[in-house]
């Protein structure tokens, strides 16, 4: 009976112990939760409202965030008050606050005749553009009123980031509110807490201090009680007012979008023939396609029973591609293995068997207890067998590999596992012997389910259809999904130098400064003046990207002959030291000291004493109000600035589906036949994404589905399909390093031209220009959604500038922008050509247009004709506007004059007439809106009826490297067509003289007659009403035929003989 007692009291211990432990935990997860703090650090205000009744304000801040309330101390008696003082609020990293905001109130603190507060400002700051520590920056923000009658003015200064480590309050520094006021002002309207207060009862704090807990309670109940263990005292539960944070209840943007979307009325497409590739006219145009959208698992599975093969389960999360069914296999580990009975130890390794489709892991030398985490994927498409056999096996050196034990599944049994559902927990399976008789040693941990493409795993899982990969291409037929560096533009200020000396004390420096970032080398000019104190004052505009690997090298330099330099003195600095500026107001310069060159580190004595020998002035900062350009204006993707702080709340969202392609061509030969490896790159903003590698087809299914944030709706996403040369294996072609990934064609879209809340599903003709001609390489399949909430956002959107402020107010010239953007996308292609697997620098370059700005004829003769298909306009006009004036059509000529008598009649009518005239053109035009969104166009491009030596032309390199006489050739060609654009510049400058000398007096008779004519006209216009004036003028020009000359008129031959200078030209 004792050893009873003692044995239940035994259990009871390790019963409350494990309890204990279990809140413990749970405690220290939630504390690791909540772990992070939200630092705003107020800095000062300027130029705030008096409120205290003698011109001046005791002013104080109060920042809420999530219903936090804190404030600072008040600054008596200053309309420019000072704080410099942070205030931290409890952060939750896993909770969502980007729809949140964080409002930040300025106060007057009133002590008499009642005490109380005056309200000076407020400023809301969206979550979004909060930065990590590290990052943040000084920003000056408007105050904003908080009625409409309000009187507001000012701005305050504030420094807001999240900083990882948990820093204590002062109960000094800063007052935390847990409980509002009565008499506090409300929350503004817009904001919207995910947070809310809960009342605790006595009885259930009672019942939470209880030892004795119940080991029954789930989970959630035993964090809930942690945390109201350490947020509430026992001592007066009932008035403890305690803040806990909500369910989640706040659904994301994506989920709102899909459910908008899920509103819409069904679209009607018309099937497209997937087959044979053509080469007429039409082939180059868009078709509409009708894929199965989000296509549910067929109910009458082959098999039947409960399993996958069923279909009692459908996808639901990827709903703009078809539905791809796969078998998954997550190897886990192993234990107990046995081992060798020749080596003693045992080498495992798994082969995963479905059909003729093998799959295995990699082998571990010497583990018992091996550890491998590798996910297969079998197609659903190209299953052959009803069983999933998982053997595991024994490498061996020599001979035949040894048999370990063996699995069996059944597919009917196989479950189906859809997102978000959690992942499928693996399991214990003991081995099987060779013939299933019976249980053998050791035990494998697995997970077998059937899933889509929408799993977590299927990114990294091996899969059937790529059995022939190995090595270093298995990495490289992954999709992969990357983010562009952050790039910053760094602006040196050169402003002078102090005691520079030459190396030749007998003569006066020529001195220059030369600024290197990485491979990026800009110089100022040399200084006018010889002297030892030159002054340049010149700007050197650098782009970097962050992590910063490269340092700031300025070197002063003499010019000693014209082509040699010395070095006078240097200095390196790292780029994180200098001040991120995010507006114009200038950065604080600073003094440099140089090293003189040459001296290392066996002369150190004599480096101290000229170390100080001269010193150079900069002004230098990192850019963060500017975007950095690393892909032409024209097709631009993202216009946000650098710094975060600066960014706007997304519009809506662009979700694409990349369904496949169609036709394509074969772009390389193996084994005496063409094939093609197929992968998508689609661009915009920071992400770029990269699909999975198909291997060898000519109609690759990808069908993954990628979403991005739109910030700016005149923005264009670039999709491009490339042929993999890197998938590893013996042959040369496909494994030398030397090989590039070929083009095979590109797309791009303008959101601005796709209707919002529509699911555009389209197939997208591949079309390259090659040194022969326009190919078409194949089709793009793509759907396509773009929804967006506020129209009211779109509106505001569309009246702001292009690009940030910072580029109108300290602009760029149009070399520096091109050198720039050069730079910027090396640097690009430079770090996405570091990921695994790599997006290579052909592929980056091919979707940045790198050589966009090379000289093309064709190009020239498209952006002529453009131009002329513009002016087309005009000139159908004038024909008409000439044909009403020789009454070639009466009727509309009448109509024309009786317009004409009723707009010189009631002249107010003029405007309102044109207006409501291009509103019912537009209206008009509505019916013959385009259907599509836009495609490469052969036509507009000039691709089809360029000639062939154009075409080798624009393919050739730069410098060029073709013989002698064809560049001479193209060089008399050039020289034509820049004499006939010479001579109509030529002309236009003419016609623009001859204005000029009209009162230039450069020919006297003329200018005579002309200043004569003016006061005519000056005296005749005064005395006549201007109706008059307007009527005469508008009936002499549409008179009838019978009263015109077919020679020119008097004004023409008057305007044609004065005199230009062209006759001073040599």
């Amino acid at each position: 009976m004792f050893l009873v007692k003692q044995n239940s009291f035994a259990s009871e211990s390790s019963l409350l112990i494990s309890c204990e432990a279990t809140l413990a935990l749970a405690a220290a997860k939630q504390e690791r939760k909540r772990s992070m703090k939200l630092v705003v650090e107020v800095v000062d205000a300027h130029d705030l409202m008096p409120k205290d009744g003698e011109g001046s304000a005791s002013a104080f801040v109060e920042v809420d965030f999530e219903n936090q309330i804190s404030r600072t101390k008040s600054i008596p008696k200053s309309l420019n008050p000072i704080w410099n003082q942070k205030l931290y609020f409890d952060f939750d990293k896993t909770k969502n606050y980007h729809h949140q905001a964080i409002e930040v109130s300025i106060y007057n603190e009133r002590f008499k005749p009642t005490p109380g507060r005056n309200f000076l400002g407020k400023v809301r700051i969206p979550f979004s553009s909060i930065v990590n520590k590290g990052e943040e920056a000084y920003q000056i923000f408007p105050l904003e009123k908080k009625w409409f009658f309000s009187s507001v003015k000012g701005d305050i200064g504030l420094k807001i980031y999240i900083s990882p480590e948990s820093v204590p309050k002062s109960p000094s520094l800063s007052h935390p509110l847990e409980k509002l006021p009565s008499n506090s002002p409300h929350p503004s309207e817009n904001t919207q807490p995910i947070s809310r207060t809960f009342s605790v009862s006595k009885t259930e704090v009672a019942a939470i201090e209880n030892p004795k807990l119940d080991t029954a309670n789930s989970v959630k109940q035993v964090l809930t009680s942690s945390v109201l263990e350490n947020s509430c005292p026992p001592q007066e539960p009932e008035e403890k007012i305690i803040e806990l944070p909500a369910a989640a209840r706040v659904q994301t943007a994506h989920q709102i979008y899909k459910h908008q979307v899920l509103q819409q009325p069904g679209l009607t497409m018309h099937q497209v023939n997937p087959h044979a590739h053509l080469s007429h006219p039409e082939d180059f145009n868009l078709k509409d396609t009708n894929p199965q959208l989000g296509e549910r698992w067929p109910s009458n599975g082959a098999f039947g029973g409960r399993g996958w093969m069923s279909g009692d389960r459908f996808s639901s999360t990827y709903d703009l591609v078809e539905q791809m069914f796969h078998l998954y296999v997550r190897v886990m580990k192993a234990k107990d293995l046995p081992p060798s009975t020749i080596t003693g130890s045992c080498d495992p390794y798994v082969e995963v068997k479905l059909g003729n489709y093998k799959g295995r892991t990699k082998h571990l030398e010497k583990k018992m207890n091996p550890e491998w985490n590798q996910v297969f994927a079998f197609s659903k498409d190209r299953i052959q067998s009803s069983v999933l056999e998982v053997f595991v096996k024994d490498k061996e050196m020599v001979g035949r590999d040894d048999y370990v034990g063996r699995m069996v599944f059944d597919l009917n049994e196989i479950p189906t596992r859809v997102p978000p559902d959690s992942p499928l927990a693996p399991q214990w399976y003991r081995l099987e012997s060779r013939r299933g008789e019976g249980k053998v040693r050791g035990e494998i941990m697995l997970a077998v389910w059937m899933g889509t493409q929408a799993d977590e795993a299927f990114p990294e899982a091996w899969h059937s259809d790529a059995a022939s990969v190995f090595g270093e291409g298995v990495f490289n037929i992954r999709s992969k999904v990357y983010v562009s560096p952050k790039l910053w533009y760094l602006r040196v200020n050169v402003i002078e130098a102090q005691d520079v000396l030459p190396n030749d004390r007998s003569r006066l420096p020529e001195v220059f400064v030369k600024a290197e970032v990485g491979n990026q080398v800009l110089r100022t000019k040399i200084c006018p003046t010889r002297t030892t104190n030159p002054l340049w004052n010149e700007d050197l505009v650098f782009v970097a990207a962050e992590p910063f690997e490269e340092q700031l090298v300025i070197t002063v330099e003499d010019r000693v002959h014209p082509s040699k330099d010395d070095v006078l003195g240097k200095i390196s600095l790292p780029l994180d030291s200098f001040e991120r500026r995010l507006d114009h107001r200038p950065v604080h310069s600073r003094w440099f000291n140089l090293e003189k060159y040459g001296f290392g580190v066996l002369e150190i004595d004599r480096r101290k004493d000229l170390k100080f020998a001269s010193r150079i002035h900069l002004r230098v900062c990192l850019e963060g109000g500017y975007h950095v350009l690393d892909e032409s204006t024209m097709y631009i993707s993202d216009q946000r600035p650098t710094a975060r702080q600066l960014w706007k709340q997304p519009i809506g969202i662009l979700e694409v589906g990349i369904l496949g392609a169609q036709g394509l061509l074969p772009m390389k030969m193996k084994d005496g036949r063409g094939k093609t490896d197929a992968y998508c790159v689609a661009k915009y903003g920071h992400k770029w994404v990269r699909t999975r590698t198909i291997l060898d087809t000519f109609n690759p299914n990808w069908n993954e589905q990628y979403t991005w944030e739109v910030y700016d709706p005149c923005t264009v996403i670039t999709l491009g399909v490339f042929d993999n040369c890197h998938l590893g294996g013996s042959d040369k072609p496909n494994g030398g390093s030397g090989v590039r990934d070929s083009r095979i064609g590109k797309v791009r879209i303008r959101l601005s031209t796709l209707e919002a809340h529509r699911i555009y599903t389209h197939s997208y003709p591949l079309l390259v220009l090659q040194p022969h001609g326009v190919k078409k390489m194949g089709e793009l399949l793509l759907a396509i959604r773009f929804t967006t909430l506020s129209l009211a956002n779109m509106i505001y959107v569309y009246g702001h500038p292009l690009l940030p402020k910072m580029h109108y107010l300290h602009p760029f010239t149009v070399n520096q922008v091109d050198n720039l953007r050069y730079q910027a996308m090396n640097i690009v292609a430079v770090r996405l050509g570091r990921a695994e697997p790599p997006l290579r620098k052909e592929v980056v370059e091919y979707m940045l247009d790198v050589d966009s700005h090379m000289w093309s004829m064709r190009r020239s003769k498209a952006n002529f004709f453009r131009i002329m298909s513009l002016l087309s306009s005009m000139f159908s006009m004038g024909k008409w506007f000439g044909d009403v004036c020789t009454w070639k059509n009466p009727v509309t000529t009448v109509l024309v004059h009786i317009l004409f008598l009723i707009l010189i009649c009631y002249p107010e009518l003029i405007l309102p007439t044109l207006f409501l005239y291009m509103f019912l053109i537009g209206m008009w035009n509505y019916r013959f809106r385009p259907r599509h969104p836009p495609h490469m166009d052969t036509k507009i491009s000039w691709a089809e009826a360029v000639h062939p030596d154009e075409l080798d032309e624009e393919f050739d390199t730069f410098p060029t490297s073709k013989p002698h006489d064809l560049v001479r050739m193209r060089y008399d060609r050039l020289r034509s067509v820049a004499g006939r654009i010479q001579t109509v510049v030529g002309d236009i400058a003419t016609q623009g003289e001859r204005v000029q000398s009209l009162l230039s007096w450069r020919d006297p008779r003329a200018t005579s007659l002309y200043i004569l004519f003016c006061i005519c006209a000056a005296v005749v216009l005064y005395a006549t009403p201007f109706r008059v004036v307007g009527l005469v003028a508008g009936l002499y020009y549409l008179r009838h035929p019978r009263f015109r000359s077919k020679l020119p008129s008097v004004p023409s031959n008057f305007f044609k003989r004065l005199p230009a200078q062209t006759d001073s030209l040599l």
